[in-house]
């Protein structure tokens, strides 16, 4: 397969409702799109990522500029016959974080066209030792009122899900609402997990403890940032507690879970795809979490398309051994995407694998074009043409 070009989008995605947490307030995404162009247009192909600065560095713009960085070098796959030159291509990248959002989507777009030639979807891609024909995912509640956590938890018990996230901020008395909102809705019936994003000091991490204890919350999600002095305090008084720390934002690369792991902190780490650079990075980072004892879950990141739900799928139907599943959030979330298909789990959070070869989803052209102000940022054609 000769690829003929390769076109990157810079897209905003509105919500149909504003999805705050701690550290965003905004009614849509930035995401970042790599089309590839192969066999005289016979083939499209399509991968994505979503920069997040505060965790990564990474901007859409920045993503855009790395993205025709990779495709300008000497080792791109320009001649694309066999899956091991796609890894090839992205074990010679550069290795830092802020490179992660670029790296995953040109890896997928690759994998999506490789797919699309070969007839096969990218899950035949990868080792099939911890696949699963089906995974529930769970729901994730933002910051907001008691009427709309309330609303939207009526709406996970109807769909019998019952695997909570709750976003929490710095608003003691905003959180404790939530919580309880979340208890008066499913009693005892559900899995609660809580998600600060690291917006807590010492000082809230602290006077959250009783209210941890006495509604049984089984996970907190990065409460504080990774260099607070107070923060091995608070994980020894978790661990006291039978309750799980989980890593996410201080978890973008595998040297940061090698650290995370030797210091003993964290229970329980986040991979992402985006985040994490692409599924070649995110399952190495698996496998390192599975050798040392660790679990896991498979996340995702606000505001992704369908492109990414499919590939965030893919993964999860790859880690049957996940604790928890987060994503798949299209028709609840986003009030335009860039697929024609919708990516969103069923009743009870059940979803499988998508039909049809690569992702398993074909591109609303229209809407790709429309909601990118019209056409690609860049453009980078085969060095022959």
């Amino acid at each position: 397969m000769r690829i003929d070009r390769v076109n990157v989008y810079k897209i905003l995605l509105p919500f149909i409702r504003e999805f705050s947490i701690s550290r965003l307030t905004d009614p849509c995404s930035n995401i970042i799109v790599v089309e590839v162009i192969a066999d005289q247009g016979k083939i499209k192909a399509y991968g994505e990522g979503v920069p997040v600065e505060f965790i990564t560095g990474e901007t859409p713009q920045s993503a855009v500029k790395s993205v025709r960085f990779f495709g300008q070098n000497d080792f791109f796959p320009w001649e694309l016959n066999d899956v091991s030159q796609i890894w090839n291509f992205i074990d010679n990248l550069p290795n830092g974080k802020e490179y992660n959002a670029a790296i995953c989507a040109c890896e997928m777009s690759l994998l999506d066209a490789l797919g699309k030639k070969q007839k096969k979807s990218v899950i035949d891609y990868f080792p099939d030792e911890f696949f699963s024909p089906e995974i529930c995912y769970g729901a994730t509640i933002p910051l907001s009122n008691k009427h709309r956590i309330s609303e939207i938890c009526k709406m996970c018990r109807n769909m019998k899900i019952n695997t909570l996230r709750v976003k929490m901020g710095k608003d003691f008395k905003q959180n404790k609402d939530a919580i309880e909102t979340v208890r008066s809705v499913f009693g005892d019936d559900c899995d609660l997990r809580i998600d600060p994003n690291c917006a807590w000091d010492r000082y809230l991490a602290f006077k959250h403890i009783p209210l941890i204890k006495e509604y049984n919350v089984k996970v907190v999600e990065e409460p504080m940032m990774k260099d607070n002095p107070d923060f091995g305090e608070f994980a020894k008084i978790m661990q006291t507690n039978g309750i799980i720390l989980m890593a996410c934002e201080s978890a973008p690369t595998l040297n940061d879970v090698e650290r995370i792991i030797e210091e003993g902190y964290y229970q329980m780490i986040n991979v992402k795809l985006s985040r994490n650079g692409g599924f070649q990075k995110s399952l190495r980072m698996i496998e390192l979490i599975r050798n040392s004892g660790l679990s896991f879950q498979i996340g995702c990141t606000i505001g992704e398309s369908g492109i990414l739900s499919a590939a965030s799928r893919a993964l999860s139907l790859l880690c049957r051994d996940a604790k928890y599943y987060d994503g798949s959030y299209d028709q609840f979330l986003l009030k335009e995407n860039i697929t024609f298909e919708n990516v969103s789990f069923g009743p009870g959070g059940e979803a499988g694998p998508l039909d049809g070869p690569g992702l398993g989803v074909k591109i609303n052209k229209e809407n790709l074009i429309r909601l990118s102000n019209g056409s690609p940022r860049v453009t980078i054609s085969h060095p022959l043409s």
